[in-house]
This record gives structure tokens, C-alpha cells and sequence, in this order.
């Protein structure tokens, strides 16, 4: 088997950061966009950005429940709120796209919570995470990895 790669342009680098980072900013709640993260990169089984976002989260004040729930949160009850499941639902929705689009009652949901501007965003950040977790599974860069 050939050696994979660890390289990665960093124009593509650069351009990826700024995606994120633009859609970050435009959903103006930090602590949300790294649930979001996190969860899509759960999906994905990619340890190299659970293993950065979960400390973001952290610093960011995010609850250690919450990041100990994540991964069940459709049953943790009151520990997410409508608005942060909501996201949630719509990030497992774009990730795995199971049946090939994003279901109705998502959308609609998600709907509920964010106005255009927040759900673009919203939509922004749950395609670069999952652009950032393939991008590192595929060329399997471990958790705390630093080889681009």
C-alpha cells in the first residue's frame, strides 16, 4: 500500500480556515458552532478535529455535560436546548445524507430557530467541518497531528 498523503495546499488550507471561520463569525454563537463541530466530526470518526474542538469547546464554556451528551444528545433531554438540537439535527442531516437530502422536518426545524442569515451560516460551518473531517480521515492525520 502507497503512503498517504500528509500534505495538504495551502491555498486550500487557507481557503477552508476562512470558510469556517466567515460562518462562525456570521452565527455569532461560538459555543454552538463547536457542538456543531464536534458532532459532524463524531459522525465521521475524525479524531484529529474532535480532539481540537472539544478543547475550543472548553474555552469557549461549554458545558462538560454537554460534551460528555453529544453523542446521545436526542436523548439527553434538557440538556440541549430546541435551538441547539435543531443545529444538531441538521448536522447529522448534512453529514450523513442517509436517504440522499435533508429531510423536510430538519429543515423546517431548523427554520424555527434561525433566521436566513444564522441558517446560512449555520449551513456554511456543518460543509466546511465535514470538508475539514474527509480531508483528515481520508489521509489519516491522528488527534494532535501536525503534519499538513
Amino acid at each position: 500500500m502507497r503512503t498517504r498523503t500528509t500534505l495538504l495546499d495551502g491555498g486550500v488550507h487557507s481557503a477552508l480556515r476562512a470558510v469556517g471561520a466567515a460562518a462562525k463569525r456570521g452565527l455569532g454563537d461560538a459555543g454552538l458552532a463547536e457542538l456543531v463541530q464536534i458532532r459532524a466530526s463524531q459522525l465521521n470518526h475524525c479524531a484529529y478535529c474532535l480532539d481540537m474542538h472539544l478543547g475550543i469547546a472548553r474555552e469557549q464554556g461549554v458545558s462538560e455535560r454537554q460534551l460528555d451528551l453529544l453523542a446521545a444528545w436526542e436523548e439527553a433531554g434538557e440538556v440541549f436546548d430546541g435551538r441547539v438540537r435543531a443545529a444538531l439535527a441538521l448536522t447529522e442531516a448534512v453529514t450523513v445524507l442517509t436517504e440522499g437530502f435533508v429531510p423536510d422536518a430538519v429543515w423546517e426545524e431548523a427554520t424555527r430557530h434561525f433566521d436566513a442569515d444564522a441558517l446560512a451560516h449555520l449551513l456554511a460551518l456543518i460543509a466546511a467541518i465535514n470538508s475539514w473531517n474527509r480531508l483528515m480521515v481520508t489521509r489519516r492525520i491522528p488527534a494532535g497531528g501536525t503534519a499538513w
